[in-house]
């Protein structure tokens, strides 16, 4: 089976996805980042006492501002009427873990799953940023779709 890119034109040449024949339609999708450090760092996450600030409030405002700059990050993604995005926060300093969980909504002809994978990544990136002069090695372990709906593709959920 050959697989034709959408984002190729009969040249091979890079192109934007043409969408204008879509209907518009309330899309929505969730990214999870998980970031990985000791339980000494999270602990001084979780009460407050990190140098820079409230490490989770920054990468939170930051997540949000991603999702609404995805375009100009992701060279093919279209700039999107986003209503909504939210960052969520789970840490565990026992398993030295934070999961960030990326939500964006809108209502458009393409989805906004670059969007939320954009905003937990960035998330993410931010706690590192914040906890470097704690720790150095701290790992983003992963950034995944975790769901998406709307769009004629329908819904998609990622199973565990």
């Amino acid at each position: 089976m050959t697989l034709k890119s959408t984002h190729l034109d009969e040249q091979g040449r890079a192109r934007m996805v043409d969408v204008s024949a879509k209907a518009e339609t309330l899309r929505e999708a969730t990214a999870l980042a998980v970031v990985k450090a000791s339980a000494e760092t999270l602990r001084a996450v979780e009460q407050g006492s990190v140098k820079k600030g409230d490490v989770l409030a920054v990468a939170q405002v930051a997540g949000i501002q991603a999702a609404k700059r995805t375009p100009e990050l992701i060279p093919m993604c279209h700039p999107l009427p986003i209503s909504s995005a939210s960052i969520a926060f789970e840490t565990d300093a026992d398993t030295g873990r934070i999961e960030i969980r990326a939500t964006v909504k809108a209502e458009a002809k393409t989805g906004v799953e670059m969007e939320a994978m954009t905003a937990a990544s960035i998330a993410a990136l931010t706690v590192y940023d914040m906890c470097k002069s704690l720790q150095r090695d701290i790992e983003v372990e992963r950034v995944v779709l975790l769901s998406k709906k709307g769009g004629k593709s329908g819904e998609y959920r990622r199973e565990k």
